[in-house]
């Protein structure tokens, strides 16, 4: 995995909440002050460990009052934000121990993942990947990293991640790691990706993917278990 990306910093939609719609299936007031809230966090208009009143957060961010406590009670039943009562809401901090939960977390899902997409995932959708990751390496190996580079890794980092979550087909796995989607995003906000960091979390991928090709399904689940090691010792600077 790599750092925080340029369309996730430029506003790229956060990973939310699903299933709550208005009338003529346009989300509810209170998901979208949900989504408003997440993307203030993820382009910094809320600092990461923010103090704020109610009052600020309805001027600061133009939501009524009644969304946005709804948008509150349920990032805060999520973690990400702690109600202090007739005081404050304080905003989660990105440190070492969100970094750490996020990845063992996640890690936890996704290994599961790996091993049921080496067992049941398809040939051809595999092979894709693997061919577009191979494509990309070329590329980086050759000197090139720009924008295009960096928008064909972020579209591989959810494409893969995507096929190991949809490969144990659990509805309630699709949500949480959605949810965990945006711990990590705030944890790689001041990540920067450079093109060697780049080659490793490519590399990492197809460790993962050859193996699934191969259908082996132990070997898929441990290059998934040593890439969110190394990109973990990358976040906090020990790789």
């Amino acid at each position: 995995m790599h750092g925080a990306s340029r369309r996730t910093k430029d506003g790229q939609a956060p990973q939310g909440r699903t299933g709550a719609k208005g009338k003529g299936g346009d989300a509810s007031l209170g998901d979208k002050a949900y989504q408003a809230i997440l993307q203030a966090l993820f382009d910094r208009t809320i600092p990461i460990g923010a103090e704020l009143s109610q009052t600020e957060l309805v001027r600061l961010l133009g939501i009524t009052v009644q969304p946005l406590r709804d948008a509150l009670r349920t990032l805060e039943t999520e973690g990400l934000v702690t109600i202090h009562a007739r005081s404050c809401i304080r905003f989660v901090r990105a440190d070492l121990e969100l970094s750490r939960s996020s990845y063992q977390f996640r890690s936890l899902i996704e290994r599961a993942g790996a091993r049921a997409w080496a067992e049941t995932g398809d040939a051809a959708e595999i092979r894709s990947l693997a061919e577009d990751h191979e494509a990309l390496l070329a590329r980086l190996e050759a000197g090139a990293w720009e924008a295009p580079e960096e928008e064909e890794l972020d579209r591989l980092e959810d494409l893969l991640h995507g096929a190991l979550i949809s490969a144990l087909r659990n509805q309630l796995i699709e949500t949480t790691a959605r949810r965990l989607k945006n711990y990590v995003t705030l944890v790689r906000l001041d990540w920067l990706t450079t093109r060697p960091l780049a080659i490793k979390t490519v590399r990492e991928h197809l460790e993962i993917i050859n193996a699934c090709a191969a259908r082996d399904g132990e070997a898929a689940e441990l290059a998934l278990i040593t890439h969110f090691q190394l990109a973990l010792q990358r976040l906090i600077g020990m790789g």
